[in-house]
């Protein structure tokens, strides 16, 4: 998403008249690999010194009276909400500056990518000032270390989702590559002519794209759950376009444009009445809320790292066992494989046979990080915070005069994200997010990487203001306020 559906801003005249600044350009485009790791184990507990680790577990130890205490709080409602934001807030580095001379940063957009926190920034510096090296391929000391930091990454994950064995944790470079994996392993290994895979109209391009292309090799037949007057997935059509070809439902978790959360027990329900696989994207959804994927009941589970406090080029899929160990390996290199002759080549059993080449070994250090911090944070508490605060956000953009809300009406009931996709009646969205930037407020402002959704919504895109565990209600204010402001503005 970070570049991904911007969209050209109409010329206007008074796109300077607020602050004296530079012009700018927008973008415009949218088992001996097992062996080794037990064995490098063994040998770092034993070898390597523990200052580094113990500078972690120091700062992560920190924060566990803060999740102790708020978690108190957010029972007895909004003041605990209110406290968990403004204490995360320093750990952030990144949200410390000022932008345009003197605007404090109020950072908007974590949709697209979190902040990272000074844990997370501290281990992937520590690595590789002391522990640089490649993984599972070498006796020296350095090798050891790396690999165990790089294996013990996995198994945080594991347990953050709950998985019932590490093996079924792949690394990949983002959640993109990870529903590339499947698609083109499972995808091209069980669907054929005629059969029906089915999406929902609000799913991001990762998770249509690929799917476009296996149908058209395959034959396959595409099919999309519309939205309900909610604007959220429409149940009664799921169960409907449900039928015995019904080979594979893949559905966000979390729409990144309408904030929804989808009823995963149903699509697993309709899934499972046709013997259906079923692919969950929770990009937008295992950064704010605990993940349990024995209690979701998925087959397959992908996820972004740097929409969770982890850097770029670090994602994950979870799959089970039993199909991963089925799915054939879609590159080819090392590390995935087993023995390699002149004329075939066997291999590794997963996750190994899915990580061809070097892994980003530093990035999953900063995911091990990430996923630590979260732990030590709680996810429930997390959960608790935002759903406060995401509530907040509508209700104070509900009362914008000449603003479109896109998405459920949290007041009602239905299950929500912290984020807010809108529009204005009379100013695009790429003026918005411009002349909010130039107070200090970054929201993202295009598509989305969801263009099929805003077709059905009849927008071109939108500006959209998403939440995390560092903003507060301050922020949101200073969000109204500017944006009060710009369409006072264009009102003249």
């Amino acid at each position: 998403e970070d570049w991904c559906g911007a969209l050209p801003s109409p010329s206007s005249s008074k796109a300077n008249r607020r602050h004296a600044t530079p012009s700018r350009i927008l973008p415009t485009t949218s088992a001996s690999s097992c062996t080794r790791v037990s064995v490098a184990r063994e040998r770092s507990s034993t070898l390597t010194s523990s200052a580094p680790a113990a500078h972690m577990l120091m700062a992560l130890l920190a924060l566990l009276p803060l999740a102790a205490s708020s978690s108190g709080l957010h029972a007895s409602g909004e003041r605990g909400a209110v406290q968990l934001g403004a204490r995360l807030r320093p750990q952030f580095p990144a949200l410390a500056q000022s932008v345009w001379g003197d605007k404090p940063l109020v950072y908007l957009d974590s949709g697209a990518t979190s902040q990272k926190p000074s844990v997370v920034l501290d281990a992937m510096r520590a690595h590789l000032e002391r522990d640089n090296a490649n993984v599972h391929r070498g006796a020296h000391l350095l090798s050891v270390r790396s690999t165990e930091s790089f294996e013990a990454a996995r198994d945080k994950v594991a347990a953050f989702v709950n998985a019932r064995r590490r093996e079924e944790v792949v690394f990949t470079r983002g959640a993109t590559e990870a529903i590339n994996l499947v698609a083109k392993t499972w995808g091209v290994a069980n669907l054929r002519e005629g059969d029906e895979i089915l999406l929902s109209v609000m799913e991001h391009h990762s998770n249509l794209v690929p799917w476009q292309q296996l149908a058209a090799a395959s034959g396959a037949v595409l099919k999309f759950v519309p939205l309900n007057a909610s604007e959220c997935l429409d149940v009664a059509q799921l169960h409907s376009l449900v039928t015995p070809r019904t080979k594979l439902i893949s559905m966000v978790h979390v729409s990144n444009t309408l904030g929804c959360v989808l009823p995963v027990g149903e699509v697993v329900a309709a899934a499972r009445r046709v013997g259906a696989r079923v692919l969950l994207d929770a990009c937008q959804s295992v950064p704010h809320m605990p993940i349990d994927v024995a209690e979701l009941g998925v087959d397959f589970l992908v996820a972004s790292g740097h929409k969770m406090c982890a850097p770029t080029g670090i994602g994950f899929l979870w799959g089970r066992h039993e199909l991963l160990s089925e799915m054939p390996p879609w590159m080819g290199g090392g590390e995935m494989i087993d023995d390699v002759y002149l004329d075939h080549s066997t291999y590794m059993p997963p996750p190994a046979r899915f990580e061809a080449g070097t892994p980003p070994i530093t990035q999953a250090v900063g995911l091990g990080a990430a996923v630590d911090y979260l732990t030590a944070v709680g996810m429930r508490e997390v959960e608790a915070y935002e759903q406060h605060l995401g509530a907040y956000l509508y209700a104070r953009l509900a009362q914008v005069p000449g603003l479109r809300l896109y998405g459920p009406d949290p007041s009602r009931g239905i299950p929500r994200a912290a984020l807010c996709a809108f529009n204005s009646e009379t100013v695009h969205a790429s003026d918005l997010a411009t002349f909010l930037d130039q107070d200090g407020i970054a929201v993202r402002a295009g598509h989305h990487c969801t263009q099929p959704l805003h077709r059905a919504l009849g927008a071109a895109g939108s500006a959209r203001a998403s939440l995390y565990i560092y903003n507060t209600e301050r922020d949101v204010d200073a969000l109204i306020d500017s944006l009060t402001a710009t369409l006072s503005l264009f009102a003249e």
